[in-house]
């Protein structure tokens, strides 16, 4: 007998998988200190559907933005200028080979670099390119060349 895999709702109408209790606080602490430390440098956004050239589109969890006007009277579900950044957290059911092909079609579509964040590690790597990164642990200061971002780790998964 075949055994059929369930899809959650979420994941069929986001295209990704539930997020699990490390990933939500991970996405809250990433979100905080880098609202902190850049709001008026970057916007910096959680969960934005984003048009993609090539379909499907994708929502990464952060979205890094040079400083963007937010029009409050006209509201977008889905955008189509790409992020200078963009930050995927691992989900217990999500392999490193399914965000590292989202990496390579970010890329594609002009994404500067790529953050790889690993919750159960408190690590993360930055891509600059496929198969190009620095890797940070949890007592690191995570550096990013591309946007110009420097981050404590201790602040993230301390």
């Amino acid at each position: 007998m075949e055994t059929l895999e369930l899809i959650s709702d979420y994941e069929l109408e986001r295209g990704k998988p539930k997020p699990s209790l490390n990933h939500s606080v991970t996405q809250s602490h990433l979100l905080v200190e880098m609202s902190l430390r850049y709001r008026k440098t970057y916007t910096i956004l959680s969960e934005l559907s984003l048009e993609m050239p090539e379909k499907p589109d994708t929502v990464p969890d952060i979205a890094i933005y040079a400083k963007l006007e937010i029009d409050f009277l006209h509201d977008r579900t889905t955008v189509a200028e790409m992020p200078l950044t963009i930050i995927e957290i691992v989900s217990p059911s999500q392999s490193n080979d399914d965000i590292l092909a989202k990496f390579e079609r970010y890329f594609k579509a002009g994404v500067k670099s790529c953050w790889l964040v690993m919750p159960s590690f408190k690590a993360i790597s930055v891509y600059s390119d496929i198969g190009v990164y620095t890797f940070f642990k949890h007592s690191d200061t995570l550096t990013d060349p591309a946007v110009s971002i420097e981050l404590p780790l201790a602040e993230i998964f301390g």
